[in-house]
């Protein structure tokens, strides 16, 4: 659990519209960062019908529950009832990241922002319904930093919320909130970035702004970034100011692509790294450094700033019904992890959802873990080289089957064989899995007899 002496969070959340990627839709992407020992398990959820006036218990706070909440799979700290990223049926995607705003502790619990990133994709059909959604959540209950009994470190919160048709920002200060539409490329980091350039606002967060001494009314558009961002960095916490150098990283490599961008590209934007100390980037010798948008052992040895990418996806959508959208999550750090094809449409395999608080040889997610400590612990690079050569090739092979079965299941939707059409996508995802667990066990039992983990 991220308790309150670990200071530092990360995470890094892209989206290229359609008019920038090479095969014309959509693409999304989430890298998340946690304490490096925080289980981050998937979970699948089906739709559920409730009864009307019931309510829905979230960590701290208790609300209405609608009457149908849509089948989803979400990215969960295992402690946590919402999700890190996660889609849903429509496919609507949502990934957030830590911000930090000058709005001071509260004493009464709110909403935590993985939490309000689930409620949008529990209730939203479509990025724009979400945006509803979730900026009411954000108004009425309140999110951010505030006073608890379980030591959670809790702060303010920014989204990526993507369909196959748009994309939007949201930017968060306690009950205020910002929105932008996205036009093309984006990429949000640890840093208020939403200045002048909103398109929505929430109702009182200018006059909130003016009552602090933190806005004067007559200097022009509303600057929500300059008015609520803590800066130069927070105040209340020694966290990394690298924010700022990610979004740039990341904003920079999409621009670069922009008309060209594909799976591959964002493959490698998630295995970005500033130091190459397990990973070569592809993107390392074409641009210069700034902060390592793949985090893969950050400050291992300092307790507090133990922060590692935990788990990430990347989501392929699809506008045209040509094909199914292609979900593709990788467990701990993305340089030392394989992305695997998912299918929301059928059922992901159990044991991507296992895991807690200790080692379990029975959780994927533990697994990775394990890996990339011994290979971490291997001076050579003869592990790390055999395991990125191993996923390279499963990729390859997954970037050509995943969208054969795509496009069948599709087929197989649309001619009302919809049973079959899950089976199929089960399966495939069943077979998959069991290649990537073989190789695994494999890397893990071979390593094992040279070098501890823990």
């Amino acid at each position: 659990m991220i308790k309150g002496e670990i200071m530092n969070i990360g995470c890094d959340t892209v989206v290229a519209l359609p008019n920038t990627t090479k095969g014309g839709q959509t693409i999304f992407a989430k890298n998340s960062d946690r304490p490096k020992e925080e289980c981050q398990p998937l979970v699948q959820i089906n739709r559920q019908g409730h009864p009307y006036g019931t309510m829905v218990r979230c960590r701290y706070i208790e609300l209405p529950q609608v009457n149908t909440t849509y089948c989803h799979v979400g990215s969960k700290p295992y402690w946590c009832w919402g999700y890190e990223h996660g889609f849903n049926e429509h496919q609507v995607v949502i990934g957030n990241v830590g911000l930090w705003s000058k709005i001071p502790e509260f004493q009464e619990p709110k909403l935590l922002g993985m939490e309000i990133l689930r409620l949008g994709l529990e209730r939203s059909r479509t990025a724009a319904e979400a945006i509803e959604v979730m900026t009411t959540l954000i108004t009425k209950y309140g999110q951010g930093s505030f006073k608890n009994d379980d030591s959670i470190l809790t702060y303010d919160n920014g989204y990526i919320v993507a369909d196959p048709f748009e994309a939007y920002v949201i930017e968060t200060a306690g009950h205020e909130w910002v929105v932008k539409k996205v036009e093309s490329t984006i990429g949000i980091s640890n840093i208020h970035s939403i200045g002048i350039d909103w398109d929505r606002l929430s109702p009182s967060a200018e006059d909130n702004a003016c009552k602090q001494g933190w806005w004067k009314r007559d200097s022009g558009r509303f600057n929500f970034a300059k008015a609520y961002r803590d800066n130069p960095y927070p105040s209340r916490f020694p966290v990394d100011p690298k924010g700022t150098q990610r979004k740039g990283r990341s904003c920079e490599i999409l621009n670069q692509y922009a008309g060209e961008v594909e799976i591959g590209t964002i493959f490698s934007l998630l295995r970005d790294h500033e130091n190459g100390e397990v990973a070569e980037s592809l993107f390392r010798a074409e641009h210069h450094s700034f902060g390592s948008i793949c985090m893969h052992s950050s400050s291992f040895d300092d307790p507090n700033f133990a922060l590692v990418t935990a788990a990430s996806l990347v989501a392929d959508l699809c506008s045209d019904g040509s094909r199914l959208p292609v979900y593709w999550c990788s467990f701990y750090s993305p340089c030392l992890s394989v992305f695997q094809p998912l299918f929301i449409e059928g059922q992901i395999p159990p044991i991507l959802s296992l895991g807690g608080a200790e080692f379990d040889a029975k959780s994927l997610w533990w697994l990775f873990r394990m890996l990339e400590s011994v290979v971490r612990k291997d001076t050579t690079g003869d592990t790390g080289k055999a395991v990125r050569a191993t996923w390279q090739k499963f990729e390859e092979e997954f970037k050509i089957t995943a969208y054969e079965i795509a496009e069948e299941a599709k087929k197989t939707f649309h001619a009302g064989q919809c049973e079959q059409a899950s089976r199929m996508l089960t399966e495939y995802m069943n077979q998959n899995l069991d290649k990537v667990l073989s190789a695994l066990k494999g890397f893990l039992s071979k390593a094992l007899k040279q070098y501890l983990w823990r």
